[in-house]
């Protein structure tokens, strides 16, 4: 195995066993299925939040990806697939999608994922995402009427795709469950075991990982962070989000 490349599946196996050893999911009888895609450019923390607690829901979890191909995230982290867009199962309870501007940008325009996406969404009894990955949601025609979120920065684009915008950090609209960028993806996470499992499965998940945020300052939203920093933000990122958008305009056009 290379240095940087890891199967996170693997890396969270340990969380769900200790979830096991204690108690509070042991493995029912209707055992979960989730399809979680993945594809380059995406956020390993979209994914690996979401996935924490899909893991310790003793899920089936499928990591499906174009090719068997390591997938290289944000972070130079490479993930390791477990199965292809062609052999993927037809159904599963949940279809996640995580985010990553320039990865969610590109996959937008790909017929393949699009088409994937859309079938298995149409199957699915929960259609999910974290951060942009809503876009990719959009694009396969899956929002149409819905409310949901996105990053901050690309929210505005949802309209393209049918969907009503709302700034929280996780939205449900019935089968539908959004969430924000990339931290939301525990919040998510935990508001999808609850829906999936029940308010004490999810009470239980968040105590096993210590989820009691305290950041250390007051500036993970445009509105507390100021004019002044969110502008520094759009303007680092102005090329990549005329391309998402272009690339919205574009697909919606199709829809």
């Amino acid at each position: 195995m290379k240095r940087r490349e890891f199967n996170i599946m693997l890396a969270a196996s340990s969380l769900a066993l200790a979830a096991g050893s204690a108690g509070a999911a042991d493995q029912p009888a209707n055992k979960l299925k989730v399809i979680a895609l993945i594809y380059p450019g995406m956020i390993l923390l979209d994914l690996a939040g979401p996935l924490t607690c899909f893991n310790m829901l003793m899920a089936d979890i499928h990591l499906v990806s174009k090719t068997m191909d390591p997938v290289k995230t944000d972070t130079g982290v490479t993930v390791a697939p477990t199965t292809t867009l062609a052999d993927c199962p037809d159904e599963a309870d949940v279809l996640f999608v995580p985010g990553g501007l320039g990865g969610t940008t590109e996959m937008m325009e790909d017929a393949e994922v699009v088409g994937f996406l859309r079938s298995r969404g149409a199957k699915a009894k929960f259609v999910t995402s974290v951060c942009t990955g809503s876009l990719l949601l959009g694009a396969a025609g899956l929002l149409k009427g819905k409310r949901a979120t996105s990053h901050w920065y690309t929210r505005d684009l949802l309209p393209l795709f049918g969907a009503t915008p709302v700034e929280a950090r996780v939205v449900e609209d019935g089968d539908v469950i959004t969430g924000a960028a990339v931290t939301a993806g525990i919040d998510f996470g935990l508001t999808l075991a609850a829906r999936l499992r029940g308010e004490d499965t999810a009470k239980f998940i968040q105590l096993l990982i210590e989820y009691d945020p305290h950041p250390p300052f007051d500036a993970g939203s445009p509105d507390k962070a100021g004019q002044t920093l969110v502008s520094s933000v759009l303007s680092r990122r102005a090329s990549a989000l005329d391309a998402a958008r272009a690339a919205a305009e574009r697909v919606s056009r199709q829809l």
